[in-house]
């Protein structure tokens, strides 16, 4: 056995793998030596140029199959691109017991559950897990909360590690990275705090590692807070976890969706040469094509270096930000040089660019010559693009391409609407109310954060429930008094209800973003830069608003909407007013 042993780790082609598993049948060795045995089967079940076709037709062979040979099957199966396989498999295993399921069953069978997550099963896995007296099994347990957290019950894998009597750093990061993945920053933050005073007064094994501290730093990337990341970060820094390359990815990306691009470029000026990877240059030309910081974008592009590769990703962010910087030549050329096959997004960032200088021929032009199907996305693009441009003909190719590609949302009737009637063609404005009708189409609710002394604060469209709500009217009223001033005209043509000029003004009075400005203004002392989040891309009143407020208050406004950051400052965007 000593001697067959190696070669089963040294057969790298499919014909090495059938000529050993003949070898093992003449010779016995295949029925008599189950290590041996399972070692084969895993390894021609996981081998990248074996087959698992071959694996199952080997095991089905086997006339007393052993738990370790049902596990050879079920490690390959729940690794493969069909992990339900390995759930069908496993029931058959428990099925035809004994032999019965031990804890690499379960781990493999949960780790299947995971990547199909499929709930039910993973409920019976746990039931099972009970069952056969692994409930205490540490890692058992913790693959059981990742599952749970895979398949968006949250809410069980919280059960079940409240109930866990023993746990390691790896339980804390399971549960950590689903609150991060499910979208529960706040939980996920309150959870790495809990666990900093675990780590620090009870047990070494529970010790914050680079894992922990990047799940707390994505949690700090959706809340979009400042406060929370340099928090995160100063504990990175007194645990010397911020050395890490992966760390220091991860901060770069945290500080640049925060509003803070130049301490994105601090933490990326701190990396050494010899540990600068392509990803540390893509995360960075992301955060500067985000703040509209084009010419930084395609400084920082030029000056890569020889041993460090662009990516489709790398030319993505060098696009972006030429786009957002309205470099439209620059953009045409980089994406003319790339070493990569354009994507969709690619496509779709060069559409954008040349739209937004109102190229729309040209635009035009390059959707006709993309060799797969345009997405929704580009259309959108070329709709917005004719709104603002007053191309009726093309606005109607576009908003039926869009219609046709299944969009329901409000945002393209709208700006079809808005096209319409700056053209006084108010029977088409008509239609496309009716349409929306029709449709059952329905507003996404808007909503925004803003954080004041460590707390956050969220407003939707139209609520005056917050304590402060008189404070906040007043405020509102103060605003529109001095953008007024100011030659500020409220674009009532975003409103498509059938109501008077007074209500389409009440209404965008009271867009969520303009309550969570003016609640800024009156718990924040004069020249604090204000820092509100959207869910939804900002409209253009809230827009033109927040560009007066910045000018009238002599704030600087930092607004993260869906696909950028907006940083109003005397009276302009950087955005330069296209979005």
């Amino acid at each position: 056995m000593a001697r067959i042993d190696p070669l089963v780790q040294r057969c790298v082609t499919f014909s090495h793998i059938k000529q050993l598993h003949a070898h093992l049948l003449t010779s016995g060795l295949f029925l008599s030596h189950s290590i041996l045995r399972r070692q084969f089967v895993e390894h021609c079940s996981l081998s990248p140029w074996a087959s698992l076709d071959h694996a199952l037709s080997t095991f089905l062979s086997i006339p007393h199959p052993t738990t370790d040979d049902y596990n050879s099957i079920l490690r390959g199966l729940a690794a493969s691109p069909s992990p339900v396989s390995a759930l069908s498999f496993y029931a058959g295993f428990v099925s035809s017991s004994p032999p019965r399921p031990d804890a690499l069953s379960l781990s493999f069978t949960l780790k299947a559950c995971a990547r199909c997550a499929s709930l039910p099963f993973s409920l019976q896995l746990h039931s099972h897990l009970v069952q056969f007296g692994f409930s205490a099994d540490t890692i058992l347990m913790t693959t059981l909360i990742d599952a749970y957290a895979k398949c968006g019950c949250i809410d069980n894998a919280r059960n079940v590690f409240d109930e866990m009597p023993c746990r390691d750093i790896t339980t804390w990061n399971v549960l950590l990275s689903g609150f991060v993945l499910w979208g529960h920053p706040h939980l996920a933050l309150h959870l790495f705090r809990q666990l900093c005073g675990v780590s620090s007064s009870v047990s070494p094994n529970e010790t914050p590692n680079s894992s922990t501290v990047i799940a707390a730093i994505a949690a700090c990337s959706q809340l979009g807070t400042i406060a929370n990341g340099e928090e995160v970060h100063s504990f990175a820094r007194a645990s010397k976890l911020d050395s890490q390359i992966i760390v220091k990815n991860a901060l770069i990306d945290m500080y640049s969706k925060c509003g803070s691009v130049d301490m994105a470029m601090k933490v990326f000026r701190s990396i050494s040469e010899p540990d600068m990877t392509l990803i540390s240059y893509n995360t960075i030309l992301h955060a500067l094509s985000m703040h509209s910081r084009g010419a930084g974008v395609l400084k920082m592009f030029e000056k890569l270096p020889r041993h460090i590769e662009p990516d489709s990703i790398t030319y993505l962010a060098v696009l972006c930000g030429c786009n957002h910087a309205g470099l439209v030549d620059d953009g045409l050329r980089v994406f003319n040089s790339m070493r990569v096959t354009p994507s969709m997004k690619h496509y779709g960032t060069l559409v954008n660019m040349l739209c937004r200088t109102g190229r729309l021929s040209e635009a035009y032009g390059v959707i006709n010559t993309i060799p797969f199907e345009p997405d929704i996305v580009i259309w959108h693009t070329l709709l917005g693009a004719s709104q603002t441009y007053g191309d009726v003909p093309l606005a109607e190719v576009a908003a039926k391409k869009v219609a046709e590609l299944g969009s329901n949302m409000d945002g393209d009737y709208v700006l079809l609407s808005n096209i319409y009637a700056s053209n006084s063609r108010w029977h088409d404005v008509d239609h496309v109310r009716t349409t929306m009708q029709c449709n059952d189409v329905r507003k996404i609710p808007g909503f925004s954060y803003i954080e004041i002394n460590g707390t956050m604060h969220k407003f939707i469209k139209g609520d005056r429930s917050h304590p402060r709500w008189k404070e906040i009217s007043n405020a509102l009223h103060d605003i529109s008094v001095r953008i007024r001033a100011l030659g500020y005209v409220p674009e009532v043509q975003n409103v498509l209800h059938d109501i008077g000029e007074e209500e389409k003004q009440h209404e965008l009075y009271l867009h969520s973003e303009k309550l969570a400005i003016a609640f800024g203004l009156i718990s924040t002392d004069p020249g604090v830069e204000l820092r509100v989040i959207k869910n939804l891309r900002i409209c253009g009143d809230c827009h033109t608003v927040a560009k007066l407020v910045s000018k009238a208050y002599n704030r600087v406004i930092v607004v993260r909407d869906r696909a950028r950051f907006h940083r109003f400052e005397g009276g302009e965007c950087s955005c330069q007013d296209f979005w």
